[in-house]
Formats: C-alpha cells, structure tokens, sequence
C-alpha cells in the first residue's frame, strides 16, 4: 500500500485517485494513519460483505428467539 502524508496529497490528488484503483492509498498526517482511499469497486465489494454478515447475524439471532432459547436480562446480568 502506497503511503502518503496530506500535504503530498493535495498536490497529487489526480494521481492518488488513480492508484487507489489498483490499490489502497493510506494517508498520514502528523505521522498518523489518518484515511485510506480505496477504489469504488473495492468499497462496494466491502459493503456487500458486510452487509452479508450483518443479515447472517439477524437469522441467527431470529432462529435463537424462536427456538425460545433466550433468558431475561436480570438473569442474564445476575449469571456475569
């Protein structure tokens, strides 16, 4: 991944946008990660796979419920 600080890219936005196509550009300012500019394609394909693991995670939890294998919050709380 190409690193560079925020000055370096406002002089070479232009230039930046075209190397986050092929891969990740990481951004730095006063020595600190601070932005990563990733292609549209890429934040898509995140997007969709997060997306994903958020609707895998309703069905589990819907399945939990109406299997009745839940407990109220006091025991819950009370059992920690």
């Amino acid at each position: 991944m190409d690193v560079f600080s925020v000055n370096e890219a406002k002089t070479q936005l232009g230039n930046l946008l075209l190397k986050s196509q092929r891969a990740p550009v990481q951004f730095n300012k006063n020595g600190k990660h601070v932005a990563v500019i990733i292609s549209m394609d890429e934040y898509e394909s995140n997007e969709a796979l997060r997306l994903q693991l958020l609707q895998s995670r309703a069905i589990r939890i819907k399945n939990i419920i109406l299997s009745s294998n839940t407990i109220d919050g006091e025991s819950f709380f009370e059992a920690l």
